[in-house]
Formats: structure tokens, C-alpha cells, sequence
């Protein structure tokens, strides 16, 4: 616990103090001698954490408050440098005649911060001379030594070890895994191959590995084996000597006296000579880092033996990497429902499910293994613990405390100290992140985009020159998926991650360590009150979020950086006036109908999110929140965004684009946000979506050279000039959307020659021809064609695109026959939707064959499925709907014309409409 602390406070302190407003109001010598002092301590932690060698648990109780101070002092720090902020900014946008009015409120708040920063030194210096006396003390080594407690990852190894001795019987859903893995264990290449078992803590990789170590025909297969446990700050010796002692054990051979004398180079000899002429196997347990693998593959012989190496890990980075030719890796799955339950049966009533239905505990039984979520390590250790309590209010006190009973009971050690070993192997930035996460409600899916915006609101985001704010925090969040700290529950069709979930017992985990720091916490209606710790004292924690609904005024922290509304409350929730410090606002789908005009006044405000609300309008000056990063309004009930948001220069992410659920929705489907053509002179903006396009707008666009989304509606033939001159300006677009003010519009896009980076592009509207750039779209993966009314060429124009994988035809091809005779090699999603002359559809061989999903959709003169569809042999879905009825019984039963053409395809749904909604049913075998 203590290591996250430190990285919240010294290293927090450090970051906040290169603050360009500090530097500029006349406390550089307060600062400077902070800084100084802070960097001493800093060291200090350092070598205090190396001599705790990775534990766990914290060292003295002094240790202890020692960093809870440095935390409290960060937030302060940081709460300074925000106050001064606003009142530095507040005398600045002034003319010079209320300059003059307000200079001595300007000074009065120089001299407040220096005055306070001044009190955070004294007490820096109070806490570094107290370090430094108790540092010199001769007690301090003996106290530390014998306070560096490794029991947790003492507790985590013995686990390791004992899974070497589980009875066979006691296993549950690992039949499946364990057949493949020996399958790949056994297989007569001759060369040294690796095999991975990558999985989250606690998923059971040490124990099906261990129960393949241990199998009979592993052992008959090879001569020599070794198992050796990884501690995360393993000494390469020393996993030798446990090598070498293994391999002799095994042999019944006695391990050689000077062993403990050896040197590495010797070790490695002797390891290499031992070897040399054997088929072995060796299991490396719980490996972290790719490091090991350069350091011990030395030791292992890559002969014609067949020998074999098989890893385990938390970490996907260890997982895939190249071990040589023929590595594999194999991913643990979390239990099913009903091998979970088996498991749980098993440790909780020894098996009998009898004992369960006789004491009516099955109900509650079931909830409560539901929030393991088939982690087996929590699942058993949960049953074992439950086995003793004999009344259903007994598991129905664990089942509301599940959080506590993590923390606090002695039987559940083992979860969070195997759970707690990633949390403390993450680097500093990622802990925060990860911490972040748990504040959304148990099984929420967490958008990638909204992650990325809230972690730059909070500056979790660490600057990297070159690389936007935005790629780093992707790399964050796919460090978390590698980690297994994150799950990935909703991939795109592209192969990137959109949305991803926290395991409940680690989010459980999450929150115990985020209360502790005062970091972040969650109201879900089990407190009386306001926020507060089980001893009722009131929490002053820096992010919240509510989960149920609260009364008015149940807020009373005024140093808030994220409020977060997850409450599926109906009614308008009433929001806090003193929120100074708030830097992160997320209201989505919440009821709020009207925002408060205070919120003008939230300087430090960076992200305002909106989205799915039932806001009708901004407030007026809205322009006064001047460090607004993120604004989005999407299927919100925001029509225009009021006038002076071209001063919000530090916007970067505008997202607003709404449905029209009116008139005229079949054509504009959505609906453009009007804004004031001064839009363009916001020079950092990244994501513009979407707007009305005004005459004004377009023509300074390409002033707007940050710009990777665009998306316009309403455009007209006339701004086809202007738009591809200003659009040529910008070089690194990746996402381009334009929708033509009706059908018959047409869109004059033929100029347009900056392409190369375009990944997304979405026209809609009349474009009469194929526009002649289509073929430099190397880079685009998705095209949506609508209203385009393309005859001829059409698909020869794009199907060399080299990674076009999904592509969407609406309405854009006026032709009676649609020919793909080659070409689409990265196509995966085809959508075919309102071609009204479309009467034949031809697949020639070799064209798109990883075809993966096709969707037809309101093409009523089409008879048939397509010709050649029986060679699109990785077909899995096949979607009709609203086609004609000879197309659907050509394909349904047996004994239908086109049936033996389908049958190779796994779903198959034709979907209709009724008076009571749209239906469908299932035409697969």
C-alpha cells in the first residue's frame, strides 16, 4: 500500500510545482526550496522501498503516517495551485481599468499563496527532520529489517508451491485446457519450444500448470524436469540454484556441495552441461517481465531434443512475446456458471448440494458467488471461508460486506495479496488510471474514449514528447488489458478495444486502496448520510461517484477533481454550488434537465460530459470555462452551443452530434449542432462532431490543423471548393464524415488530394462519379457510401484498398447486378442495405474471402442469396432483412434451392416488423 501512497505524494508534489502559473506569481524561492527538499525525501523512499525488497505490507507504524502526510500535503499543494490559478486568471482577462480595481484583490492572493505555500515548507521540513533523526537512530536497520514482513509474497509462492500437491478431484473446469496444453507439450518437434499460460491473478494458471507438471505422461515423456517459483524481484543466481536443485532432486542425484559458491557464468555451465543431451521440461511460475527470458534462455539448451518451457504470467506483454519458432500461448478462461458453482459447493458444503437447499441458502449462495465473476482463487477461498457459517443472515452480512470482509478477514488474505502483487508492480501513472476505473458501478462498460478524456482532465497522463496526451493514455489502457487488470468486453470491428470492465472482486480491491488514499470513492445508498469511512468520519476525497440517488445537499466536499453520476435515478439531480476544484463533470444519462448557471464559475473545469441527458441549453457565459478540454453533448437535447466558444481555446474533444427521431429522418438520420462560424479559431481542436456547415466555417477550416474527426451535415454543392481546400490542409485526418443537405445534393469532393491518413470516411449525398482518389485510400479500414447513386466501376474503383475491412453500401449503387470478381483481401463486414434495382449479387472466387458477417437489408428485387457465397468459407453471420420472401424460402429447410449453399455458415437470421416491434428468426441448420 505504502508504494502508492509515495507515488501520490512526493512525486504528485513534484509535478504540480512545474505549474507555469507558480512560476509566474512570485513564490520561485519557496518553490525552488520545496523542490530541493522533496527530492531528498524522495531518494530517502526509494532505498526504504528497495530495502522492503517488494513486500506487500508496509513497514513501520512512522513509515506509515509518514506517507499518509506526504498525501495529504500533494492534495493540498495541488488545491493551492488551483485556487491561485482562477484568481490569477480572473485579474489577467481583465481590461485595464478593472485591473486597476481588482490589483489589490491580485495581490492579497500573491501573498495568500506564498503565505501558504510557505506553511506546506515548514511542515515538509518538520516531516524530512523527523525522517532524518529516526534514519540515524541505531534502531532504525534493526527495525526496518525486521519490519520488512514478506508475507505476502512469501503467501503468494507457498500457493505456487502447493499447487503442486491439489488432489485431482478438487479441480474444476480444467479438463479442456489441460488436453490442449499437454497436446502442445507432446509434439514430436525437435527444437526447445515455450508455451505461455497468461491469465489475471487468481484465474488458476499455477494450478493447471502445476496439475500438467504432474501428469504421467508429461513425465514419461521427458527425462528431466524442474519447477521453479519467480518472485518479482528474483535474482537470476539464485533462480539457477533452484534449477539445479530441482533437476538433481529429480534425478535422486545429490546436489553438489559448492552449489551456493558458484558464479553466474559457473551456473550457467553447469546448467548448460547438465542439459545438453536431454529431453527436459521446466515450468517458470509467475514470470513478470520479459527480462527473465533474455537472462535464463542461456541456460537452456535449444537442441533436437524436444525439450520445453512453459510459462506463467499475468502480464500478456510476457505472454507473446517471441520465444523462438513454434511458441504458443494460451489465455485462461474465468469459470463458467456451472463449474464455478461445482467449485464453490465443493469448499463451501463439501460437496453437497443438499446441505445447501436445506439450510435455504442457495438464493443467496448463487449472489454471492455472482461476485466472483468465475475468478477460481476467490471462488474457493470464498466457499472456505462460508463453509463455517451455518444461518442465512450469516451470508447475507458477508454478501452486503463483501468489500470488508476482503480487506479485514484473515480467510480471504490470499485473494487480495495475490490481487494486490499487480496492483503494486504498476508504474505510478497507471495506478491512478487504474484506481479511476473503480469508480463506475460494478460490471459498467467503460468506453475507451471517455477514459482516455477523463485521465487527461485529471493530468494522470504523464507528457511524452512528440506523442499526444491521447496515444499515451491509450497505452495505459492497453498496459491494464495486458495485465489482465482491465477486461476487454466490446472489441470493434478493427481489432481495437472499445469498452472494457473491472473484475468485481479487483474493483472491490480498487476501492479499499482508493479510500485509504482519500482518492476516489462511490455513494451506492448503503451510507445514512454523506459520504463517509465505516468509523463515520466524513470523506474528503478527491473523485466520487453517484451511484444511487442522493439529497439535496448530501455533497459537502468542496475539493472535488471528478463528480460522476451513474445513478439510474429518475429524478433531476441537483448539483453541489462550492465545487471549485472540479476538473471533471460526467452527467451521462443521467435525468439533469437544466444545468446551474454556477457551473460557469468551475475554472478548473477540463471535461463536461453530457451525453444521452435531457439539457435543452448551455448556460450564457459559458465561454468563462476557459480550460474546457473536453465538451460532449452527443443524443443530447443541446440544439446550439451559445456564442463565445471560440474563446475556449484548450477545447480539444467537441463531440455533438444528435438523432432525428422527427421528420425528415430517413435522409438526416443525424442532426448537425449549430455554432458560430468563429469555431474555426479554435486551433486545438481534435474532434469536431458534428456540425452544421456554414459557409464561413468551411472556408476556414483548414485553419483548424489538429483536426483527426471531422463530421459535417448539411452540406451543399456550392462548398464543394472550399471544403476540399481547407480539408486538404489537414494532414493527419483519420476520420471523415460529410452528409449532402438532401438526397439529390450532390457532393463536389473530387478535389480533394489529402487522403493518405483517412482510416474512417462516411459520404452521404450524390456524388454522380466515383471520385477519382478513392484508390489512394490506403490506410482506410471502414467506407460507408450512402445516397451516392454509383453506376459501373464502383467496386473495381476500391476493392485494392489493402485494409478496407468493413464496407457499406446504402443506396449507392443504382446498377441491377453488384460483381465482386476479386480484390477486398481485409474485408471482414459487408453491408448491402435499399439497393432498389438490385436483383443479383456475385461473390467470383477469391474475392473477400475472410468475409466474416454479411448484412442485406431492404433490397426487395433480390431473389437469391449471392452467387458464390459457399466460398466465403469464414462466413459467420448472415443477416436478411426486409427482402423479398423468395430469397428467404430459397434457404429455408432442407430441401430448398439455395440451402446446401449456406449450410457452411454458423447464424443465419431473417428479421421482420410487426405491429408489436421487429422479430426474428433463425434459418441456420
Amino acid at each position: 500500500m505504502a508504494s502508492a501512497t509515495i507515488d501520490f505524494g512526493i512525486g504528485r508534489i513534484l509535478s504540480v510545482l512545474e505549474n507555469e502559473t507558480l512560476l509566474l506569481s512570485g513564490v520561485y524561492g519557496e518553490i525552488e526550496k520545496m523542490k530541493k527538499e522533496l527530492l531528498i525525501m524522495e531518494s530517502f523512499l526509494e532505498d526504504t522501498q528497495h530495502a522492503r525488497n517488494g513486500s506487500t505490507t508496509t513497514t513501520t507504524q512512522l513509515f506509515q503516517t509518514f506517507v499518509a502526510n506526504m498525501r495529504d500535503l500533494s492534495y493540498q499543494v495541488e488545491d493551492i495551485i488551483d485556487e491561485f490559478a482562477y484568481h490569477i486568471h480572473g485579474y489577467r482577462s481583465c481590461n485595464n481599468l478593472w485591473r486597476a480595481f481588482h490589483f489589490p484583490r491580485y495581490m492579497w492572493a500573491r501573498h495568500s499563496i506564498a503565505q501558504k505555500l510557505g506553511m506546506v515548507n515548514v511542515m515538509i521540513q518538520s516531516i524530512s527532520d523527523s525522517m532524518r533523526r529516526y534514519y540515524r537512530s541505531e534502531n532504525y536497520q534493526g527495525q526496518v529489517a525486521s519490519s520488512v514482513d514478506d508475507g505476502g509474497a512469501k503467501l503468494v509462492n507457498n500457493i505456487s508451491e502447493s499447487s503442486l500437491f491439489f488432489s485431482e478431484n478438487s479441480l474444476v473446469g480444467i479438463d479442456a485446457a489441460k488436453g490442449k496444453l499437454i497436446g502442445w507439450l507432446l509434439t514430436p518437434e525437435p527444437q526447445r519450444i515455450v508455451t505461455s499460460v497468461v491469465g489475471m491473478g487468481g484465474s488458476g494458471k499455477t494450478t493447471l500448470a502445476a496439475n500438467i507438471f504432474k501428469s504421467q505422461s508429461v513425465r514419461k515423456h521427458f527425462e528431466s524436469n524442474a519447477w521453479v517459483t519467480i518472485s518479482k524481484s528474483y535474482v537470476i543466481e539464485d533462480v539457477f540454484r533452484n534449477m539445479i536443485k530441482e533437476f538433481y532432486k529429480e534425478a535422486q542425484t545429490q546436489i553438489p556441495a559448492e552449489l551456493y559458491s558458484l558464479s553466474y557464468r559457473e551456473l550457467v555451465e553447469k546448467l548448460v552441461e547438465y542439459l545438453q543431451s536431454k529431453r527436459y521440461i521446466v515450468v517458470l511460475d509467475d514470470v513478470w517481465t520479459t527480462g527473465l527470458w533474455r537472462e535464463i534462455s542461456i541456460a537452456l539448451p535449444d537442441g533436437i531434443c524436444g525439450s520445453r518451457v512453459m510459462i506463467t504470467t499475468r502480464s500478456m506483454n510476457v505472454a507473446s512475446f517471441s520465444y523462438g519458432i513454434g511458441s504458443q500461448k494460451h489465455e485462461i478462461e474465468l469459470l463458467k456458471e456451472d463449474e464455478a458453482w461445482v467449485l464453490f459447493c465443493n469448499r463451501a458444503f463439501s460437496g453437497s448440494l443438499e446441505q445447501c437447499r436445506e439450510r435455504n441458502l442457495e438464493p443467496i449462495a448463487r449472489k454471492l458467488l455472482e461476485r466472483c465473476q468465475g475468478l477460481p482463487l476467490a471462488i474457493a477461498s470464498l466457499g472456505s471461508m462460508m463453509s463455517t457459517k451455518k444461518l442465512e443472515s450469516e451470508w447475507k452480512k458477508v454478501y452486503s460486506s463483501l468489500n470488508w470482509e476482503l480487506n479485514n478477514n484473515l480467510e480471504l488474505k490470499v485473494v487480495r495479496s495475490i490481487l494486490l502483487l499487480s496492483f503494486n508492480d504498476l508504474p505510478y501513472p497507471l495506478k491512478r488510471c487504474f484506481l479511476y476505473c473503480s469508480l463506475f458501478p460494478v460490471n459498467y462498460g467503460m468506453k475507451r474514449k471517455r477514459l482516455v478524456r477523463m485521465w487527461m482532465a485529471q493530468r494522470f497522463v504523464e507528457p511524452i514528447r512528440g506523442v499526444k496526451a491521447e496515444e499515451v493514455a491509450d497505452g495505459y489502457l492497453n498496459e491494464l488489458v495486458y495485465r489482465n487488470m482491465l477486461q476487454v468486453i466490446l472489441w470493434n470491428p478493427f481489432g481495437r478495444p472499445k469498452a472494457f470492465k473491472m473484475h468485481d472482486v479487483i474493483r472491490e480491491i480498487a476501492l479499499s486502496i482508493s479510500k485509504t488514499e482519500r482518492f476516489s470513492d462511490v455513494y451506492n445508498g448503503d451510507n445514512d448520510d454523506d459520504h463517509h469511512h465505516d468509523d463515520g468520519e466524513t470523506t474528503d476525497t478527491r473523485h466520487l461517484c453517484i451511484q444511487r440517488e442522493m439529497r439535496p445537499g448530501s455533497i459537502r466536499t468542496t475539493n472535488l477533481h471528478s463528480l460522476l453520476v451513474c445513478s439510474s435515478a429518475k429524478h433531476n439531480i441537483k448539483l453541489p454550488l462550492r465545487l471549485n476544484f472540479l476538473r471533471a463533470l460526467d452527467l451521462e444519462h443521467s435525468a439533469i434537465s437544466k444545468l446551474p448557471d454556477c457551473l460557469v464559475t468551475l475554472f478548473n473545469l477540463k471535461y463536461l460530459n453530457l451525453s444521452k441527458t435531457q439539457v435543452k441549453t448551455l448556460p450564457k457565459n459559458f465561454h468563462k470555462l476557459i480550460n474546457l478540454e473536453t465538451l460532449n453533448t452527443k443524443h443530447s437535447k443541446i440544439e446550439e452551443l451559445p456564442p463565445g466558444m471560440s474563446k475556449l481555446q484548450k477545447l480539444r474533444h467537441l463531440i455533438t452530434f444528435r438523432r432525428n427521431d422527427g421528420h425528415d429522418s430517413n435522409w438526416n438520420y443525424v442532426l448537425g449542432t449549430r455554432v458560430s462560424p468563429k469555431i474555426w479559431q479554435l486551433k486545438d481542436l481534435q474532434v469536431m462532431d458534428c456540425f452544421n456547415a456554414e459557409t464561413e466555417l468551411i472556408k476556414n477550416l483548414g485553419n483548424m490543423t489538429q483536426l483527426t474527426r471531422i463530421s459535417l451535415v448539411m452540406v451543399r454543392r456550392e462548398h464543394g471548393g472550399d471544403l476540399c481546400n481547407s480539408l486538404n490542409k489537414i494532414k493527419r485526418l483519420r476520420f471523415l464524415s460529410l452528409t449532402s443537405v438532401h438526397e439529390e445534393e450532390p457532393l463536389e469532393i473530387d478535389d480533394l488530394i489529402a487522403t493518405a491518413s483517412i482510416e474512417k470516411l462516411f459520404l452521404a449525398g450524390k456524388l454522380e462519379r466515383v471520385p477519382s482518389w478513392f484508390n489512394t485510400l490506403q490506410n482506410v479500414t471502414y467506407l460507408g457510401l450512402r445516397g451516392s447513386q454509383l453506376q459501373g466501376d464502383t467496386i473495381l474503383s476500391i476493392q485494392t484498398l489493402p485494409k478496407l475491412v468493413w464496407l457499406s453500401l446504402y443506396n449507392a449503387y443504382m446498377g441491377p447486378r453488384l460483381c465482386f470478381a476479386q480484390g477486398f483481401q481485409s474485408l471482414k463486414i459487408l453491408d448491402i442495405v435499399q439497393m432498389q434495382h438490385l436483383t443479383e449479387v456475385v461473390v467470383e472466387g477469391g474475392a473477400m474471402f475472410g468475409l466474416q458477417k454479411l448484412y442485406v437489408r431492404a433490397c426487395r428485387e433480390l431473389e437469391a442469396v449471392p452467387k458464390g457465397i459457399e466460398n466465403l468459407k469464414d462466413l459467420q453471420e448472415l443477416h436478411l432483412t426486409q427482402v423479398s420472401d423468395q430469397l428467404v424460402q430459397g434457404i429455408s429447410g432442407e430441401g430448398s434451392v439455395d440451402r446446401s449453399r449456406v449450410k457452411h455458415i454458423p447464424a443465419i437470421k431473417h428479421f421482420f416488423r410487426t405491429d408489436k416491434g421487429t422479430f426474428y428468426v433463425s434459418l441456420s441448420s
